[in-house]
């Protein structure tokens, strides 16, 4: 990867502007997602994790189902502003990582878990944030931009249905990538004080 750990930290930033001309493999980009589904922890062990990589066509099929699915309920006056930021910063790009959550694996261990059973949903949340930001940052180290989007649960059933997913995965967020063509919005820091305390 081009970029060291903390550059790809600092670099990592939502990409509203994609194409699909990138410089990397469909195999570089696979190694990014299975390591990060393999190695990055979870509670207990859980595991609880599901990624779906989307390409070529399916990545295309993803942002017709989200196209379709808003214009069933939004306004036609509001409709063509959303059709073209769907156009343009998602479904312009080269792929699309979706993650999910197996819910039978979190029910499995509040069943065998009982004092921690209000705990687990959370910690599955969690679980999938790791992997959002670890699949995130390689993508960045690798030069790819990407951004994360949340369309679930409008496109849930119809993803469910094109791509035959059990229906205990339940779909978290969605993240298409590709190649930057735009910067990314300037990012505003507040200071470090009122966020970090240390006590020596």
């Amino acid at each position: 990867m081009g970029k060291n750990f903390k550059e790809a930290i600092q670099n990592c930033r939502t990409y509203y502007s994609l194409n699909n001309q990138i410089s990397v493999s469909d195999e570089e980009i696979k190694e990014v997602i299975n390591h990060a589904v393999k190695h990055v922890p979870s509670a207990f062990n859980s595991q609880t994790t599901r990624v779906i990589l989307l390409l070529g066509k399916q990545h295309q099929q993803l942002w017709s189902i989200v196209t379709e699915t808003l214009r069933a309920i939004v306004s036609t006056e509001l409709f063509s502003k959303t059709e073209d930021k769907i156009k343009h910063a998602f479904a312009s790009g080269y792929g699309t990582v979706l993650f999910f959550e197996d819910q039978e694996v979190v029910e499995s261990l509040q069943e065998a878990f009982p004092s921690y059973s209000d705990n687990f949903p959370g910690w599955s949340i969690q679980t999938s944030a790791m992997h959002q930001f670890a699949i995130w940052t390689m993508l960045e180290a690798l030069g790819l931009g990407a951004s994360l989007q949340h369309y679930n649960p409008l496109i849930d059933e119809e993803v469910r249905k094109t791509w035959n997913l059990d229906p205990k995965w339940k779909l978290i967020a969605q993240m298409p990538f590709g190649n930057p063509t735009g910067k990314p919005g300037e990012k505003e820091f507040e200071p470090l004080e009122k966020r970090v305390k240390i006590f020596e």
